[in-house]
């Protein structure tokens, strides 16, 4: 009797060249695919500059590609190598299809772009098909990807639908319809639209710390508490420096703390800009980058936040007042997600076009004089995506073994001879 090999192998394709959203989101769709199986280990792939800060839990590894940057303009570019980008380029490419043809994966998790950062996955998704491998390919989209003026026709043009019909066995969606149906906003072929599942947000793993730590810690007892979060912090300088600036004008009161946070990418040249603004300001504390942003999200009464897909799960996890000022370039998706979240009551937007020190401060002063702080719209709002992820990736795994019960090895001594 032939024993069926249970250890099941994953690549996890993370698509991530801005902030730190992508590869906390893979990371942690990578721990709940790990948890839920105990045969399942997890390779990441991944171009962060700062996967190496997160902990990394048992059965999950990963290899870090050479850094690649984006412009507020979309356009790729090399980060800190000497190289032509079509060089870093290959070189990405290169290490991708050692990857798939040594750790022999069962299934391909792929972030955001069906064929990888400028078809760096083109080579090890074409050499799959060409030689029968039978590794199940899951494309995994946010809720909103960016206005549907710009989506649609990048996707003609790149011929994503062709490789979701060519290449993948299913499209999981990290959102709900009910807020952003993408298959009809994006136009989907209804090839495409039959692949797709929507798996409800992701909901954060609360900290193991008390919000009361946290309080205790920058040494705020029974004042009000507001949280200033950049994000990253790349790109999130306008609204901290917003904030601050509002703040000297419009003080909130003995009775009102601000904690600010940088993030690890903002320049130290802003950054010390922004120190020099809050010594103008009272009862503000800035850290440059804090590893648990749910319990300091927690510990806040509210939280002004740009509008990153991390951010606001965890906000909705929380069901946390906020006031969201998103980015808007390269892409809409933040505005068009605090947009749809607004016109529900859950959360309250500034267009960054729009925003003020004086706007931001008093929409500050209403939400902190607010008395109905939990909208029952919360409640109803989809957090199941984790599990549902898990879910669908089983399904595919154990199905691709029952028709396919003995391990057919991808060799990279084939692939001359291809």
């Amino acid at each position: 009797m032939t024993l069926i090999n249970q250890s099941k192998r994953i690549i996890v394709y993370s698509h991530d060249t801005f902030g730190l959203g992508n590869i906390r989101r893979m990371l942690a769709i990578s721990k709940s695919l790990v948890d839920a199986d105990p045969n399942v280990s997890v390779l990441i792939l991944s171009g962060s500059p700062m996967l190496h800060a997160f902990r990394i839990p048992d059965r999950i590894d990963y290899i870090k590609l050479p850094c690649l940057s984006r412009s507020v303009k979309g356009d790729y570019s090399v980060k800190f190598l000497d190289m032509e980008y079509e060089q870093l380029l290959k070189l990405r490419s290169n290490i991708i299809l050692s990857a798939v043809l040594d750790f022999d994966p069962d299934l391909i998790l792929v972030d955001k772009k069906p064929y990888g950062v400028s078809d760096e996955l083109g080579a090890a998704l074409h050499l799959m098909q060409r030689r029968g491998h039978r590794a199940k390919l899951v494309l995994l989209l946010r809720d909103i990807l960016d206005s549907p003026e710009s989506t649609i026709p990048v996707w003609k043009k790149n011929g994503y639908h062709d490789a979701i019909q060519l290449h993948y066995d299913k499209v999981l969606v990290v959102g709900s319809p009910d807020i952003y149906d993408m298959r009809k906003e994006y136009e989907f072929p209804d090839a495409s639209h039959e692949k797709v599942d929507f798996c409800g947000y992701i909901a954060r793993e609360r900290s193991d710390k008390r919000a009361g730590e946290i309080r205790q810690q920058i040494g705020c007892t029974k004042e009000r508490l507001v949280l200033v979060t950049a994000g990253g912090g790349e790109d999130g300088y306008q609204l901290l420096h917003s904030y601050l600036e509002g703040l000297s004008r419009q003080d909130l009161g003995d009775n009102t703390m601000t904690l600010m946070i940088c993030g690890p990418e903002m320049s130290e040249s802003r950054r010390h800009q922004i120190e020099i603004l809050a010594r103008s300001c009272r009862n503000v504390v800035i850290q440059e980058f804090n590893t648990d942003m749910m319990a300091c999200m927690e510990a806040a009464d509210l939280v002004v936040s740009m509008g990153g897909y991390n951010s606001t799960c965890e906000l909705l996890t929380l069901r946390k007042r906020a006031i969201l000022v998103p980015r808007v370039k390269p892409s809409q998706e933040q505005w068009i997600r605090a947009e749809r979240l607004a016109l529900q009551g859950l959360v309250r937007a500034i267009h960054p076009n729009n925003l003020t020190p004086k706007l931001l401060m008093d929409t500050v002063r209403e939400e902190l004089g607010r008395t109905n702080v939990h909208h029952s719209r919360l409640y109803q709002i989809d957090m199941g995506g984790l599990p549902r992820i898990s879910e669908s990736i089983g399904e595919l795994l154990y199905d691709a073994e029952a028709k396919l019960p003995t391990r057919t090895r991808v060799s990279s001594r084939s692939v001359a001879a291809d």
